[in-house]
């Protein structure tokens, strides 16, 4: 394996690169999530890249609306400072996507989730089919 030279390469640089590394690495695990999804998977890994789907739906949308806010801001102040600030955002958006899936859901991963299961035609897990059944008989 060949060695990184990056004896000319700036701090700015180098956290600028690590903040695309990020980003690029955030998008391809929820792609490779949602692509692994086949006739084969089962429920739970079909309900589990859904809801990491919908995560990375909504911090994208907060992204987005942050760039509404930062065109108005004034520009100045350390390039390689911004990109650590930016970096350490771009983290914890994440954190609070993922918690928001979880806790409050906006119902996007529910509706991928019905909607990939039917044209998938992927069974039920049996952990929620028995639940499923002991529901029914409480009700009834």
């Amino acid at each position: 394996m060949a060695s990184l030279d990056i004896k000319g390469l700036n701090a700015t640089a180098l956290t600028e690169f690590a903040l695309s590394e990020s980003k690029n690495a955030s998008a391809e695990l929820v792609k490779n999530k949602v692509s692994s999804v086949s006739d084969k998977s089962s429920d739970d890994e079909l309900w589990a890249a859904c809801k990491s789907f919908e995560a990375y739906f909504l911090e994208q949308m907060f992204k987005e609306m942050q760039k509404s806010v930062d065109a108005i801001k004034p520009d100045g102040g350390d390039k390689s400072t911004q990109t650590l600030v930016d970096y350490f955002k771009g983290e914890t958006l994440q954190d609070i996507c993922g918690s928001a899936v979880e806790t409050q859901s906006n119902g996007f991963a529910q509706m991928l989730y019905e909607n990939l299961k039917r044209n998938y035609d992927i069974p039920t897990a049996p952990e929620a089919a028995a639940s499923a059944v002991e529901t029914e008989d409480v009700e009834e």
